[in-house]
Formats: structure tokens, sequence, C-alpha cells
């Protein structure tokens, strides 16, 4: 019956309408105490023949149920609309902690999991605090005005009824710490079989090229069969709860039955005080067994608060201490000075002792053989990580003094894994700038060389893309993605192997293109394939965590080096696909 703390937190945002829920759930129940009362005296006129106030006293009763009817939609509505704003203002709160968690937090907590925990788990929330809480309020408030009542009439009832209800409100308790380790084992199996189908589904192409679904299936048969287990584990605690609490239920209103017949037998109460006191007795519990009903229905949420509670307590990577905007007038200089970095548990630096100037306007290449550090190079100029030394500047000023959110905006960035949402192209586009025009989205579409194949789709720039774009190619995706970046417009352009997807020959013709669309910009080209930045104005060759060299391509390749061996491979390769 402890109400976690995360899940009290929750619900701050809407206070007064679970106050509201909470009172017109309180004021349902006194309709059910009216009722009874009402009853009471009319069977008593029966039993004394007394028959003249009975067609008032029904109608009294369905005056009553009348009102219950329609506090019952009223408390209902009330309800859902406070679960509502609970579960918008607990899902946009976690959403921007995981906008500033960034990336890197994905590298230790499964994109899955972390979808079952925004999505089942507030949604549990919302049940948990619409329905169970009020309820909670209700069993606490109204069962000790009913045994005051009862205690006014026929003070022996009180010998069967307070015993009972100790024990269906206490009797749980004794239970409720397995009954959280149950419910953590079952969050927990329940998150990681949502985080299993999900990169399943994700993961459909690989698993059939590699031969690999049945085995797949028969891991997530397993999860599957591990989450029935407990399930399983966790209702049979339940169950103990849910026996306990209808024992002491149908206990006590036996025993208190017994004790109006003996008082009416005795005669030391009235045929009114004996209706009472049965009928009473019965809704003495009803906001128990209301209680028992609601707890299963928000148990989820229950189950969820640790998780919740982890996500949203989650510390990032970098701290966002900075305060200076990164929206320069003019493109800015980009320079890493002795950059160190190494990855917690590596055993070498990733990046050792970096120093280089990307020069303001003008496009710089990043080179060099995998795992020469070129990722992580990227990862700390946006910030998903500090360097553990030495510093990056861009316009002259530490990149920790920017604002993150502006900073961010302030590079725009176009990697080799594209992400495009189930709309249109324009949408696609317009996510860089909503304001911008068709003739913005024709001139960027035409620098990312994607313009004629999207006028020749029948919809032109109207075309519904399927989910991650899955109805274009991987080259077309790219370049639909290159033009959402120079869409952006921000002083900075970060090309992370962007052109990939996209033949060798036609990849250098769009670098190209791109870096005269790009004028005006501090352009980082990053790649694999030479031929994508041979034109580049300075080639910075990177070599385990190391500058190798810094120079222009022909000068690179009469030094020899890195650089050269990187030239001959790519020859060779040609070579290769010509035979």
């Amino acid at each position: 019956m402890i109400v976690h703390p995360e899940l009290r937190r929750a619900t701050r945002p809407a206070r007064r309408p679970l106050l509201a829920a909470t009172l017109l759930q309180g004021a349902v129940t006194l309709t059910h105490l009216a009722q009874a009362a009402l009853l009471a005296l009319a069977l008593a006129g029966l039993a004394h023949g007394d028959t003249g106030r009975l067609p008032w006293l029904l109608a009294a009763v369905l005056a009553v149920v009348g009102a219950r009817a329609g506090l019952t939609v009223g408390q209902r509505r009330t309800a859902t609309r406070a679960g509502a704003r609970v579960r918008v203002a607990l899902r946009d709160e976690l959403l921007a902690h995981l906008g500033r968690l960034g990336p890197a937090h994905l590298t230790t907590a499964r994109a899955g999991a972390v979808r079952t925990t925004l999505v089942d788990g507030v949604e549990g929330v919302d049940a948990y605090v619409s329905r169970y809480l009020p309820q909670l309020l209700v069993t606490l408030t109204v069962p000790p005005l009913v045994l005051a009542a009862l205690a006014a009439t026929e003070p022996r009832a009180l010998l069967g009824l307070v015993p009972a209800l100790l024990l269906a409100l206490a009797g749980p308790r004794a239970w409720d710490r397995l009954l959280a380790a149950r419910g953590k084992e079952h969050w927990d199996t329940y998150e990681g079989l949502g985080a299993d189908y999900l990169e399943a589904l994700q993961g459909m192409p690989a698993l059939r090229a590699a031969g690999a679904v049945g085995r797949t299936r028969a891991r997530l048969e397993e999860r599957s069969a591990a989450l029935h287990g407990a399930t399983v584990a966790k209702l049979r605690v339940s169950l103990v709860d849910t026996g306990i609490t209808d024992l002491a239920i149908q206990g006590g209103t036996v025993a208190a039955a017994l004790l109006a017949c003996w008082s009416a037998v005795t005669g030391s109460t009235t045929a009114a005080g004996t209706y009472l006191v049965l009928l009473l007795a019965s809704e003495c519990f009803r906001p128990v067994r209301d209680l028992a009903r609601e707890w299963h229905a928000g148990y989820l949420g229950a189950s969820a608060a640790d998780g919740l509670a982890a996500l949203r307590t989650a510390e990032p990577a970098v701290q966002d201490t900075g305060t200076a905007s990164a929206h320069l007038r003019t493109p800015p200089e980009l320079r890493f000075h002795d950059v160190r970095f190494t990855y917690g548990g590596a055993p070498a630096p990733a990046l050792d002792g970096v120093s280089f100037t990307a020069q303001a306007g003008r496009t710089t290449a990043i080179v060099g053989p995998s795992g020469a550090g070129k990722s992580t190079l990227l990862a700390l100029l946006l910030r998903h990580h500090d360097p553990q030394e030495g510093r990056i500047t861009l316009d002259g000023r530490a990149t920790t003094e920017y604002a993150l959110d502006s900073l961010r905006q302030g590079i725009a960035v176009v990697s080799q894994e594209t992400y495009l949402f189930h709309a249109t192209i324009a949408d696609n586009l317009r996510l860089a700038r909503p304001g911008a025009t068709d003739d913005d989205l024709t001139a960027a579409a035409r620098a990312a060389g994607i313009h004629d194949e999207i006028t020749a789709l029948p919809d032109g720039y109207a075309t519904l893309l399927g989910e991650r774009g899955a109805t274009l190619s991987g080259g077309q995706r790219q370049r639909l993605a290159l033009a959402r970046a120079l869409l952006a417009d921000a002083p900075v352009l970060v090309l992370d192997e962007a052109t990939s997807s996209v033949d060798e020959r036609r990849e250098a013709d769009i670098v190209r293109e791109l870096a005269s669309a790009a004028s005006g910009r501090t352009v980082l080209v990053v790649a694999h394939r030479l031929a994508a930045v041979r034109h580049a104005d300075r080639i910075v060759v990177l070599d385990s965590g190391r500058v190798d060299a810094v120079g222009e391509h022909a000068a690179l390749v009469e030094a020899g080096g890195v650089y050269t061996r990187l030239v001959e491979a790519g020859r060779a390769h040609r070579g290769e696909l010509a035979a």
C-alpha cells in the first residue's frame, strides 16, 4: 500500500483533477451507503407492516442510483483526464531527458527496453495514478466512517467488522516485499523481451541473410517462457493477497450478520438497526474490494516505477553548463587542441593527442583506417562525450561554453545511417527548417543530387515514404538526408560517410556539388573512400588515435605513409571489382 516515490512524483502535473476524481469517487461510495440506509428503512417498514413510506423510500433509492450513475461518469472522465495529463507530462519529461542523455546513453541501454519503459511503463502509471490512488484514499477514509455509524447503531457488530477490516488491509502487507521482488523480476523480463522483439524486427534482413531466423525464434520462445514463468510467480503472490482479502471480507460480513441477527433475536436493537447493520457490513468492505481490483489494473505502473526512476535520473555523459549561442553569422574555425579520450574499460585511448584546425569556410577531410578514431572525433565535437584532456574550440570558444542544444543545432550532421520518418519527402526535409519554402526544398535537393529522382516519383515531394525511408534505395536515403542537412543552414556541416551508398564516381560529384552549395560553411568530410575527399582543401590523416599527417591530396600521396597506403588499397579494390 506504500506508494513508490516515483509514482507520487508523477501525480504533480495533475493534482487538481486527481483530487476532483478522488472526491467524486468518495461521493459514489457515499451513494452506496445512502442506498443501504434507505433500503434498511424500507425493509424495517415492511417488517412492521408499515408501507406508507415505502413508495417515497423506493423513489429515493432510484434517485440515489441515478445520482450514482451521473457521478460515476463524471468520476471516470475526470480520472481519465488526470491520467492523460500525468501520462503526457511524464512521457514529455522522459523524452526531453533522453535528448539530454544523447546517443551515448544507448550504448548501455537497449532501445527496445527504453521503448518499453516509455510506452508500456508510462501507460501503467496512468492506470495506477488515475484509478488506484483515488480508490486508495477512499478506502482509507470511508470504512472508518461506516464503523462509526455502526458503533452508534449496534456496537457489537464491530467485534466482527474491525478485525476483518484490519486483516483485509494489513494482512496482504506481509507479502509486499515478496510481491515487489516478483514485480521487478516480471518487469525486467518483460522489458528484455520487448527489447529482443524490437531488435529482431529491425534486424530481420540480416537474420534472414545469416540463416539465423530459426535460432532467433527459439531464443524469443525461451524469453517468452521466462516471462510466462515470471508472470505466474507474480500471480501466485498476488493470489495470496487476494485470498487473504476475500477471506477477511467474507468472514467479516458473515460475523457482522450473525451478530446483527443475535441482536435482533435478543431485542437489543430495532429492526431498522438490524437491517442497517446487515447492509452496511457489506458496504464497509466495498472500498476494499474495489481497491484490490484497481491494484491489479495499475500493477504494471507499480512494477515499472524503478525503471522509470532509473531512466529519469540517468546522468548524461556531459553536463549542459554552457550558455553561449552557436548561431554564428560567419563560418567558424574549428580547432582540436591536444585532444585525448578513452572509452570506459578500453585498453587504449581512442584519441591520443589529436591537434588540427578546420579552417573557416573551407572543406576539411578526415580519413584513416577503421578504428583510427574518426567517429570518436565527431562524437566529441557534438559533445556526446567530452575529452578527458585537451579541448575543442568553435570560433575560438570552447565547445563546453556553448549551450548543448545551440551547439548541436549549429552543426548539421549527415551520417552513414540516415533516418527518415513515415511522412512525405517534403515533411522529412522540413524537419531541418519548418518554414522552408518549396524553392528552398528544390535548391537543397538539387545540391544533394536527388531532385530529379524526387520529381520522377508519382507524387513528387508529396510522396509518402515508408518507415525509415524503406521505399527508397540506400543512396536515395543518404542524398535526401544531405538535402535536409543543407536546409538546416548550420554554420558547420559534417558528412560522416554520408555518400557511402553511392557509387564512387557519383560520390565524388556529389561531394564537389555539396562543397559548392555549402559555401559559407565550415565543412568536415569523413570518408573511407578517398574519391570523396581528394578535392578537399585540407586532409587530416588519423591512425590509431593520432594525427599521422595533414595536407592536400597530392602532397600526402608523395609523402608516403598511411595516406599513400589507403590510396593504394583503394586502387587495388577497384581493380578487383573490375576483374
